[in-house]
C-alpha cells in the first residue's frame, strides 16, 4: 500500500481520507473497505466495472496497450513456446515448472482421466439434445459425491481435486458430444497428449483407427492456452465468490461453467458462427452487412469484432490469426461460412470506419472459425472455452483460499423498493 491518500467530501461537508493501493504494474485503486464503517455510505457500481474485488497475482491485462500476461509471461510467448499443460502448471502453481515437475504434473493428470463407471449412467438420463454445457456443469458437480471425506490436509485434497478436474473435464466434454450423436463413448488413451486425447475421445470410433493431424492438435493446444485465464471476468469472479462460501472445488468450478455458458461471456464465438451462417443464408452479401454494422439504426451487430477490455487490439487474436490461416489453407475447406468470414475480416481490416474505432477481429472471431473448421459442433464451442479456462478458475480458487484476508463475498445494495407499509389482511384487499 502506498503512502498516498484520496480525499472524499461527503454531502454534510465531512472529509475523509482513504488509502491508495498500487499494484506491481502501477495500477492504482482507492481502498474503500472501511468506507461504510466510517461514514455509513457505500459505493454503487453496477456490473463492478470500476470495483476491484481482490488482489491477484495471476493475470495482468492492459486493455489500452493490448497486453495480456500470465504470471508475468506474455501470452504471445506462451502460445508460441509453451504447451497447455505447462501453462496450466504456471497458472496454478505460480511458476514455470522444471522438466521433472512438468513430467510429474502430466503423469498425475494422465492417471486420473477415467471417470467412475457409474457416471456413465448419468448420461443415460440426459435427453439426446441436451446442451453440452448443462451436461458439463451437471457431471462436474456430481464429482463431489464421488470424492467425499478424502484423506489429507485441505490443501492436499484441493490440489488433488484440481488434478482430477484437469484430467476428467476432457472426458466429460467428449462424452457429452458422443451422447448428442448417438456414438459409443470412447475411453481416454493415455499414450496421447492432452489435446490429442480430447479429439480422439470426441471423434474416435471403435471400428477404425483414429489419427489426428498434428497441426490440428497444435492449434487446439494454442486455443486452450489463449483461453486459460482473463483476470476477473464473469465466470472467474463467480468461481471466487462461490468458493468464498467454503464449498468444495467441484462446486466452485461448476458455478464457473454455468456463468461461462451465457451468450455475453463464453457464448460469443458461437454467435460468430451463427452470424456467418445468417449472412450466408441471406445470399452472402458481405458488403451489405458491413454497411449495416456501421448503421446504428439497423439493429445488426458484427459479432467477434472489438472487445470490452481491449481498446486497441486483442493480443490473443494476433496469435490465433496465423494459426487460422494455416488450418484453413491445409484443410482447404469448402464451407461457405468460412469464406464469408475471410471476406468480413478483409473488409473490416481495410475499412476506415472500423480502423478508426479499433474494431478488429477478436479471439472469439478466429476461435469460432477454427472450431468450425475442426468440425467441433457449434453448441460445443463454449465447452472448448471451459476446457481452456479451467486452469485459470482453479488458480483463482486456490489464490482466494490461500489469501489470509479472504472473506465471504457479500456485495451491498442501494434499496429502491417500498418504504414501510401496513399489512392488509386478504379479506380486506
Amino acid at each position: 500500500m502506498s503512502e498516498e491518500k484520496a480525499s472524499v467530501t461527503l454531502p454534510d461537508g465531512k472529509v475523509i481520507e482513504l488509502p491508495v493501493v498500487e499494484g506491481s504494474e502501477q495500477e492504482k485503486a482507492i481502498d474503500i473497505s472501511a468506507l461504510r464503517s466510517q461514514t455509513g455510505y457505500i459505493t454503487l457500481d453496477p456490473g463492478y466495472g470500476n470495483t476491484g474485488s481482490c488482489d491477484s497475482a495471476i493475470t495482468f491485462i492492459d486493455g489500452e496497450k493490448g497486453i495480456l500476461r500470465y504470471r508475468g509471461y506474455k501470452i504471445e510467448d506462451l502460445a508460441e513456446q509453451s504447451s497447455f499443460l505447462e501453462t496450466s502448471y504456471l497458472l496454478i502453481n505460480g511458476k514455470l515448472p522444471t522438466a521433472a515437475e512438468l513430467q510429474s504434473f502430466e503423469d498425475k493428470i494422465r492417471i486420473h482421466t477415467l471417470l467412475h463407471e457409474d457416471v456413465k449412467s448419468f448420461y443415460d438420463g440426459f435427453p439426446r439434445d441436451a446442451h453440452p454445457m448443462s451436461i458439463l456443469a451437471s457431471v462436474v458437480i456430481s464429482l463431489s459425491s464421488f470424492y467425499q471425506n478424502e484423506e489429507g490436509s485441505p490443501e492436499e485434497v484441493s490440489y488433488l481435486n484440481s488434478i482430477r478436474l484437469m484430467a476428467k473435464l476432457p472426458t466429460i466434454a467428449a462424452w457429452a458430444y458422443k451422447k448428442s450423436v448417438g456414438h459409443p463413448f470412447t475411453y481416454p488413451d493415455n499414450d496421447r497428449s492432452y489435446s490429442e486425447n480430447l479429439l480422439y475421445m470426441m471423434f474416435g470410433l471403435p471400428v477404425e483407427r483414429f489419427e489426428v493431424d498434428p497441426l490440428i492438435v497444435e492449434v487446439l493446444d494454442t486455443l486452450l492456452i489463449l483461453h486459460a485465464d482473463h483476470e476477473q471476468n464473469c465466470s472467474t469472479s463467480t468461481v471466487r465468490i462461490v468458493r468464498s462460501s467454503g464449498v468444495n472445488l467441484f462446486a466452485a468450478i461448476a458455478s464457473g461453467i454455468c456463468a461461462l455458458w451465457g451468450w455475453r461471456h463464453g457464448g460469443a464465438n458461437q454467435r460468430v458462427i451463427e452470424m456467418l451462417t445468417h449472412i450466408q443464408e441471406d445470399g452472402g452479401d458481405v458488403k451489405k452487412y458491413i454497411e449495416m454494422a456501421k448503421d446504428k439504426e439497423s439493429g445488426f451487430r458484427l459479432m467477434g469484432f472489438g472487445h470490452r477490455v481491449y481498446k486497441n487490439h486483442d493480443p490473443r487474436a494476433s496469435v490465433i490469426r496465423k494459426k487460422c490461416e494455416q488450418v484453413l489453407a491445409k484443410l482447404n475447406s469448402n464451407d461457405p461460412t468460412l469464406d464469408i468470414a475471410r471476406k468480413l475480416e478483409d473488409a473490416a481490416l481495410n475499412d476506415d470506419y472500423f480502423k478508426e474505432r479499433n474494431l478488429y477481429p477478436n479471439v472469439d472471431f478466429y476461435s469460432g472459425i477454427l472450431y468450425r473448421a475442426m468440425n467441433i459442433p457449434v453448441n460445443a464451442f463454449t465447452v472448448m472455452f471451459a476446457l481452456g479456462r479451467l486452469p485459470g478458475w482453479i488458480a483463482h480458487a486456490k489464490e482466494y483460499t490461500e489469501d489470509p484476508k479472504n472473506r465471504i463475498g457479500r456485495p451491498r445494495q442501494v434499496y429502491t423498493g417500498n418504504v414501510e407499509r401496513a399489512y392488509t389482511p386478504i379479506a380486506e384487499r
